[in-house]
Order: C-alpha cells, then structure tokens, then sequence
C-alpha cells in the first residue's frame, strides 16, 4: 500500500501476556511524545500484540494479569480486566480498545466484554465503542486520516452502541447484537467515516455466545441501519494542538462531530480548526469532567473571540454558538482552555452545523 512519509510502529514479536503494562506505564514519558510526534508529521501507526493493545484509546493493559475469553465473558468485571486510558489519542480513533491474537486463542469473547465494559463504565463518548481485534502475525496501520490498513491474515470490528442487558461483577455478561466487521489482508477500515453496514451480528447471553464469533453472513442494505449513536464523526485531539497555527485540522470531518481532549496542565489550550458557510449556525457544546474547569471560545480566522462560554466550577459544562453572516465559507477556530486544574480525565465537545 502506499505508505505515508513516515511510520512508528510498535514492536511486533510475539509479546509476553503482560508486555503491554510495561508498555502502558510509558504513559506521560518523553517516549509517547516522540511517537505522538510521528503522527504530527503525518506519519501513522501500527503494532503487533502487545504493541497493537497500547494504540487504542482504551488500552486493555493485563497489569492484573491476561484474561481469556471464558473469564472474561464470565464475569467482566474479573480482576484481570483492566484499562488504562488518557495514553495516545491518535485523530479518527475514539473510542476503540484493541486486542490481539484474537482467533489463534480466540480471544473474540473477551475483546466483546472490553467493549461491553467501556460502554456499560462510560469510558467512550455517545455510548458506544469499538473493540478493534487483530489476528497473530498481523498488523493493523492506522493512517492520520483515519484509514486502518491491514497487513496480515484477519482482523475484526466489534461495535457495541447500545447499553449491556447484563454487565456486573460475579455474573456472566449478556449483551445482545455486537456488530462485527471481519477485516482480511489489504483490506480497509475508514476510523474517520464507521461503516453503518457490511457487519454480522453476534450476541452474548449469560456468558455464552450465539454462533461462530468469527464468521457470519454480513447485512449489506445500509439504508435501513442507521449510523451508530450521535451519527456524524469523532475526532480525538492531537498534541501538540496550542495555538491556532498548531490546530488540529477538522475540516474534513462529518457533522455532528465529536471531539474529545483533556487538559493535560493547568494552561493548556486545545484548538481545533473548523469551517462555517455563509448562513450557517455553529454550535458547540462540551462536557467537562469534575476534575477541571474549562472555557470555551469560537474565534474567528484572525483568531479574534467572536463567542465564548465561562461558567465557573470545575465540571461546569460549556456551549456556544455563532452564525456566520459573510458571504462564502470561513475559518474558525474552537478553543477549549483550562482555567483551574488539569488532568486525564475527557472533555467531550459535540460541534452541529445547521
């Protein structure tokens, strides 16, 4: 495939059950900032086992050791299950949590209670997440437009986009219809646009699965599958992203768009660079977790503040919104600014365009 100008990829031996801890505790180091680089020159990323696990953005870690698919399915909140989160946020890909040598130790069982827990814990926006699993010897490349391309035998998306019927400590899991998209050698995944068809559907009731789990007949008729919750596109935010020269691009992307960040120091700015046609109504509205308080700005090309939203306390909520009255299309800028703490923890914006 053609391939970008450069790559980073993440070690692809055969990883021991817990390499991807070891790989996880780089969290904040001088390490993730050199590949997070990569992809800010407009490089991709990819990764066999343990290197694929730390490229999504809930990373199942195994710190508590490697669950199979019958632990996990069995009780999905077992102390094996464990996640960091808040490591990379590579552009196009919210909301995934990968997995690996998925059909050589059929871990399908497991990689669908990663996705039940992310869902059922809230650890994704617009209540549904995408469980990314890949086969041993294969690799998925994750360009910076969204496009995973796979090298190898198979992979597989498993989508929930819809709350566990089932999901608590010390009782099986039940989970009706994942949708599963199988992935084969040079084929394609758009992260930046999800399919809402081309799936097999699978379900999980009280621990035990319907069917074979890697194989179906897939739906084709995309008219009558809506798009996943919320619709549109999701971008996660790129650092670094401080000024308006630095912004992450978002253009390009579907409306209702959903972009997620944090506030990594008590002055950090996040922008984002967007477009509104003549008579068009951007409004944006973000969710700020209790560990911080931001503000929200929408600024105009010149960087000038057209609107912006203020409110006081850490967790406050923010929205606003602008018409652009000129004629043609223009730049605009969302700026999301801590004003007192910082963290890990998401801040969600959903931008409409009407």
């Amino acid at each position: 495939m053609p391939a970008p100008s450069t790559w980073w990829c993440w070690p692809a031996r055969t990883a021991a059950p817990r390499d991807q801890c070891r790989y996880a505790a780089w969290k904040g180091t001088a390490l993730e900032a050199s590949v997070e680089s990569v992809v800010a020159k407009g490089g991709g990323v990819g990764g066999g086992s343990a290197g694929h696990h730390v490229n999504s953005d809930i990373v199942y870690d195994a710190c508590g050791g490697s669950a199979t698919s019958s632990i996990a399915l069995n009780n999905p909140y077992d102390r094996s299950l464990t996640f960091t989160t808040g490591m990379f946020r590579w552009p196009h890909y919210a909301n995934t949590i990968n997995d690996s040598h998925v059909a050589e130790r059929d871990r399908m069982g497991r990689t669908m209670a990663f996705v039940a827990r992310a869902v059922k814990d809230g650890r994704t926006s617009g209540g549904a997440a995408w469980g990314v699993g890949v086969n041993e010897g294969a690799s998925l490349f994750v360009d910076r437009n969204g496009l995973a391309t796979l090298s190898g035998s198979s992979a597989y998306v498993v989508l929930g986009d819809h709350q566990p019927e089932v999901a608590v400590s010390g009782q099986p899991l039940t989970y009706a219809n994942f949708k599963i998209w199988r992935v084969t050698n040079g084929q394609t995944y758009n992260f930046a646009n999800r399919p809402t068809c081309g799936y097999y559907l699978r379900s999980v009731t009280n621990g035990v699965p319907s069917g074979n789990l890697y194989t179906g007949t897939p739906v084709t008729d995309c008219s009558t599958n809506p798009p996943p919750p919320g619709g549109g596109s999701s971008y996660t935010e790129v650092e670094p992203n401080d000024s308006r020269s630095a912004a992450n691009d978002v253009t390009a992307n579907s409306y209702p768009l959903t972009v997620t960040g944090d506030m990594k120091s008590g002055n950090d700015r996040d922008y984002f660079k967007l477009s509104v046609a003549s008579g068009q109504t951007l409004g944006v509205s973000c969710a700020i977790p209790s560990a911080y308080d931001a503000d929200l700005y929408l600024l105009d090309a010149n960087g000038t503040t057209v609107t912006r939203s203020v409110n006081d306390g850490a967790g406050a909520d923010e929205s606003a919104s602008l018409t652009r009255t000129a004629s043609g299309t223009g730049t605009y800028y969302v700026e999301v600014e801590a004003y007192s703490g910082s963290g890990a923890a998401d801040y969600t914006c959903t931008a409409s365009r009407s």
